[in-house]
């Protein structure tokens, strides 16, 4: 098993309409006295993205990032990328580059495992990764994930394709 330095244990707070929205906006967002790591918020254009899917009404749940904390500290985010479909929903996380190597995105990864689970809508797990992200490739091989296909993603980047088939 792995060994990690030691944690306090991770929460997952999911991220609200208006700070969505500043995000969105490019502007601060308002998480009280939360001390908010360099690169733990996920960029303008995620914010973009799940706005317009709570909009055309997907549950937050699916959509919308949570923020990885740890204290008063917001570490990462991780998400959903969208409500489940055809029993997939597909993955995608971002810690904050000091926190890397700690354990925190195979934690935040196993709670979004433990949600996608007890859902009861998802068969299959998906997240798509750079080839080059040899940490990431890594972690989610650990969790179990198989590599199968490249694909050209749609900002034109390609990206290994890893799935986990979710027992029911």
């Amino acid at each position: 098993m792995l060994q990690f330095p030691s944690l306090e244990p991770l929460e997952l707070i999911l991220l609200d309409s208006p700070n969505l929205r500043r995000l969105a906006n490019r502007e601060p967002v308002e998480l009280g006295d939360m001390q908010i790591l360099d690169g733990a918020l996920p960029p303008a254009r995620i914010a973009e993205q799940a706005l317009a899917q709570l909009n055309a009404g997907t549950s937050g749940n699916w959509c919308a990032p949570f923020l990885i904390v740890s204290g008063n500290a917001v570490l990462g985010s991780c998400r959903f990328r969208a409500a489940p479909a055809e029993g997939s929903v597909e993955i995608g996380y971002e810690v904050a580059s000091s926190q890397r190597g700690r354990g925190v995105a195979r934690q935040a990864v196993g709670r979004l495992l433990q949600i996608a689970t007890s859902s009861g809508q998802v068969k299959r797990v998906v997240a798509r990764i750079a080839p080059e992200n040899i940490a990431s490739s890594r972690l989610v091989a650990r969790l179990g994930f198989v590599r199968s296909d490249t694909l050209v993603d749609h900002d034109g980047t390609a990206v290994a394709l890893w799935s986990l088939p979710i027992a029911t």
